[in-house]
């Protein structure tokens, strides 16, 4: 299969510390790949080198086949790659629409031209209310945004990326903050979307239930490095893994 997002021994140092260590990834297009791993192992630093919000001390980042390691985080969106984070990033005081909209716009070419009127890009505004559907939030369009309940605005977040048309999505731990009971909701939009748009997915995600449930692959990072990667039954059946890193005999 082929690589839409690979990494060649990507390396990350600050001072003398090793954060990200000789990372040699690849991931075929249309996989969903879980990232593992104890505190401090480096997962969110991975996601940083991918998306370009730090720079590699070593290695290179491919994404589609070309090498992006020196490009910065708005050129990898425009090439197709998608990130979230751990705390929401939206704007509070507008609608879920304007939400979507704003980030739709923000990625088609000409998306600030002085001569259109925002509100009339009928492109976005579809390309938005499509987004909003997909992530179960058909209805909420008109609520503003600092108004929804946490499991919504993650959502919201899912619909900004998803306005950006997007080949590979990162999501680094999805289901953070959402209470118990949206745990299965969250889930059912991450299927949705993986079915509905074709993504390929990295995620990082630190409950193993939903690992083993949505994954094809799992990563397992240990003080930066790689130590496994494999089917999910076979990363929770290592000896390693499950002594060293999940906690188990």
């Amino acid at each position: 299969m082929t690589a839409i997002l690979e990494t060649q021994g990507l390396g990350l140092r600050f001072g003398g510390a090793t954060i990200v260590d000789d990372v040699s990834l690849s991931v075929p297009e249309g996989l969903f790949v879980s990232i593992i791993g104890p505190n401090g192992a480096g997962k969110t630093s991975f996601f940083n080198l991918l998306s370009g919000l730090y720079r590699p001390s070593a290695g290179r980042v491919f994404l589609r086949g070309a090498d992006v390691t020196a490009l910065p985080p708005h050129a990898r969106v425009r090439r197709g790659l998608g990130r979230s984070f751990q705390l929401t990033t939206i704007f509070p005081g507008l609608s879920t629409l304007e939400n979507a909209r704003l980030a739709a716009q923000a990625a088609r070419p000409g998306n600030f031209a002085l001569w259109r009127g925002a509100a009339r890009d009928r492109a976005a505004l579809d390309r938005a209310a499509a987004a909003l559907a997909t992530v179960g939030l058909r209805g909420r369009e008109g609520v503003p945004a600092g108004s929804l309940a946490h499991g919504d605005k993650r959502k919201l977040e899912l619909a900004l990326l998803l306005c950006t048309e997007p080949a590979v999505l990162l999501l680094d731990e999805p289901t953070a903050g959402v209470s118990a009971e949206e745990v299965p909701v969250m889930l059912d939009v991450i299927r949705r979307i993986r079915r509905e748009e074709g993504k390929t997915i990295l995620m990082v995600e630190h409950k193993m239930d939903v690992v083993h449930d949505l994954s094809d692959r799992v990563a397992v990072l240990a003080n930066g490095a790689l130590v496994a990667y494999d089917t999910p039954d076979a990363v929770m059946a290592d000896p390693f893994v499950r002594s060293a890193y999940l906690g188990v005999a």
